[in-house]
């Protein structure tokens, strides 16, 4: 075999291993509105991108995290009382609540809940479809 048709062979069988391993389940999306406290939006995007997001990347099961900031609502009403969005994606619901049990959520999410207005935030969880 020459060394070309050993490398598509390499290639085409790593993307076919890659492919149904991501099709085989559809991941979760967690969107959580945040009530940010206007004089605590530098900590908020801080603690984030600082604390937060390099903690929840090393969780079984992650996919991906996501801090959205609301810049207008173009149809209908926005969300309300919620100045920004947190996306967080698990491949499964039940991995995205172990992370929630775990000792670095009680560590973290509290350090991210301390930015917003008496503590508010809703939360809507959608599979990724």
């Amino acid at each position: 075999m020459n060394r070309r048709k050993y490398l598509q062979t390499v290639a085409a069988a790593g993307a076919a291993a890659v492919v149904p391993a991501r099709a085989a389940a559809s991941p979760i999306q967690l969107h959580v509105d945040l009530d940010v406290e206007p004089t605590k939006q530098k900590d908020l995007l801080r603690t984030f991108h600082e604390v937060f997001q390099p903690v929840i990347r090393k969780q079984p099961g992650f996919v991906d995290v996501r801090l959205l900031k609301l810049r207008q609502a173009v149809v209908g009403p926005g969300p309300a009382n919620a100045s920004y969005r947190l996306l967080i994606s698990f491949q499964t619901e039940e991995q995205r609540k172990t992370w929630v049990g775990t000792d670095d959520h009680q560590k973290v999410w509290p350090q991210m809940e301390k930015n917003l207005k008496g503590q508010k935030f809703g939360a809507v969880l959608y599979d990724v479809v």
